[in-house]
């Protein structure tokens, strides 16, 4: 491989398996970076954009945006990073810097966000990206590259709204102990909530309550749900697949919100057996609230990684060759990654 080639592995077309790729070194902008990956953590987010789930990408498509790396070149008007320098990058790698939303440094909820992804033009199941160099960012002294690749979304995905939504007095629900969930338990443990890990898997219990849960809820014990009405006050959802969403609101105290760090199908009785006297009636009647958490800002990226570091928060990672990507991307979609895969560069 020449010096101006970059090696990674894309998907030819949505929903097939990735393939070795290569394709020339872009010539970089005058704000962005260019970073040799060495670890890329293996997301949800990358097994959905593979299949096309939101319809936002284009094939042949490099996914991977848990990136850490060294920087190996910056542009004209990089001040803050210098060559050499290990940073992290995530989901986002620039933004339109012209929206209300940039201009007020929320970038990442900028409106052209589907079009700001790291992957752009390719992603990190690579041997190099290029970034704009305000979204890469320096890592803490002394944390692993395999943690920093995990935090770098995973982190991001939950530490931001357990900042915003809870107190130090907040009873929380983590619904989902994977990827997400066990990072949301390490991090509500550290803000001082009382924490309850709500999961189908009964054998998780051990793990969880290792993580920080002072509580275990197994959410099709309908006994167990129904004695935890109205404990909590905010229920923080990291699970991607079908829920009973009534039972779990109903687990809300009055003013509860529940809040999506993940894309699970939501489906708020409507339903034809169900109608609108379910769910729906309940959100009225209890004040409750739903909302999204999408990426982070810079500062709460920031934020994320220094709590992390001084708190000890750790994802549960394992690590494989970058040349094993397609059998990293089915464990993780049949839910048998503990917790998080981190692909290595030789």
């Amino acid at each position: 491989m020449s010096p101006s080639t970059v090696l990674g592995y894309a998907a030819p077309a949505a929903g097939s398996p990735l393939e070795l790729f290569t394709y020339g070194e872009p010539e970089l902008g005058e704000r962005e970076v260019r970073v040799a990956v060495s670890h890329c953590g293996v997301c949800y987010t990358d097994v959905h954009a593979i299949g096309n789930h939101f319809g936002v990408f284009s094939f042949p498509l490099m996914p991977g945006h848990e990136i850490v790396g060294r920087v190996t070149e910056i542009g004209t008007e990089v001040s803050e990073l210098r060559e050499g320098d290990l940073v992290g990058i995530g989901w986002q790698g620039r933004c339109c810097g012209e929206c209300e939303w940039c201009v007020a440094g929320e970038e990442h909820l900028c409106v052209a966000i589907a079009r700001c992804g790291t992957w752009t033009p390719y992603g990190g199941f690579s041997s190099a990206v290029v970034v704009d160099s305000r979204f890469a960012y320096p890592l803490p002294a002394g944390l692993a590259p395999e943690a920093a690749a995990v935090l770098m979304c995973a982190g991001v995905a939950v530490y931001p709204p357990l900042r915003r939504y809870t107190t130090p007095s907040s009873r929380v629900g983590v619904i989902g102990i994977g990827g997400l969930g066990h990072l949301a338990l390490q991090f509500a443990h550290a803000l001082g909530n009382e924490v309850t890990a709500i999961s189908t898997s009964p054998d998780k219990e051990e793990e969880a309550r290792r993580f920080g849960a002072d509580h275990f809820l197994v959410s099709t014990d309908r006994t167990a749900m129904e004695e935890a009405e109205f404990g909590f006050d905010t229920l923080l959802c990291t699970a991607h697949g079908h829920l009973d969403w009534g039972n779990l609101l109903n687990t809300l105290t009055k003013n509860g919100r529940l809040v999506l760090a993940a894309f699970p199908p939501l489906e708020l009785g409507v339903g034809a057996s169900e109608g609108v006297s379910g769910p729906l009636v309940d959100l009225v009647v209890h004040q409750l609230s739903i909302t999204g958490s999408f990426l982070g800002s810079r500062a709460e990226m920031r934020e994320m990684l220094a709590f992390a570091q001084d708190h000890g928060i750790t994802p549960r990672t394992e690590s494989m060759p970058m040349s094993q990507v397609n059998e990293a991307l089915l464990r993780v979609s049949q839910n048998r990654a503990r917790y998080r895969i981190v692909l290595v560069n030789p």
